[in-house]
């Protein structure tokens, strides 16, 4: 795969939209899609002839990387609707497994060292190759940091198969952001909500890449 790789956001809530944006703002076309089709529709119209609408399974089966920004718990379930489109595929996984707590912040919904990757990785669709990415900013960093210049903000990234790691740094570079990876999917703890290389965890801020690599 290379930057001609065709790109699939699968869902539309602030981090899906940001991500479409600062694709075609990075010249990456990408195709968008949602539960209700007008949604994308509108979006695409919006973000003009770089991105495309299409309902989900025609989006997966036509990228051959597919970002699912959508909630931890709704990956399970488009792993199982789409088993047989996503073999083969990158799947960029996003997504950090918490819901809104009693005080009006959030909590964590999976065990206390469980991570997404780990367990998204367990019930991966066959031939598919996961990636944790996109999820370590919220989605107001997202949007504001991308494409900083003379140094670029940096978005973590973790996967246990090194060959698509190529793929997954033009894709980032694309979206605007540095590339810096963390490891295997052993270590997307850090990178999820609350980890020490997270916005919203320890590392508490956009960093460049050098401050990066010093907290690696």
């Amino acid at each position: 795969m290379s930057t001609t790789s065709k790109v699939a956001i699968i869902g539309l809530g602030n981090i899906g939209k940001t991500l479409a944006q600062n694709f075609v703002k990075g010249n990456r076309p990408v195709i968008i899609a949602s539960r209700k089709l007008e949604d994308a529709k509108a979006l695409a119209q919006e973000l003009g002839t770089l991105a495309t609408a299409t309902e989900k399974g025609e989006a997966i089966r036509n990228a051959d990387i597919i970002v699912l920004s959508v909630w931890f718990n709704t990956i399970q379930e488009l792993f199982e609707q789409y088993s047989t489109e996503l073999q083969g595929k990158i799947i960029i996984d996003p997504s950090n497994p918490i819901a809104p707590d009693e005080s009006g912040g959030f909590k964590k919904i999976i065990g206390e060292k469980e991570s997404a990757g780990q367990l998204n990785a367990a019930i991966l669709p066959k031939g598919a190759k996961l990636v944790k990415a996109f999820g370590t900013l919220g989605a107001a960093s997202l949007a504001s940091a991308a494409f900083q210049s003379p140094k670029k903000s940096v978005l973590f990234y973790a996967t246990s198969d090194t060959t698509v790691d190529k793929d997954v740094e033009q894709l980032i570079n694309d979206n605007g952001f540095d590339a810096v990876k963390v490891g295997g999917l052993e270590q997307s703890i850090r990178i999820e909500v609350f980890g020490d290389l997270h916005e919203f965890g320890a590392l508490g801020r956009v960093v460049t890449k050098t401050e990066a690599v010093a907290k690696l």
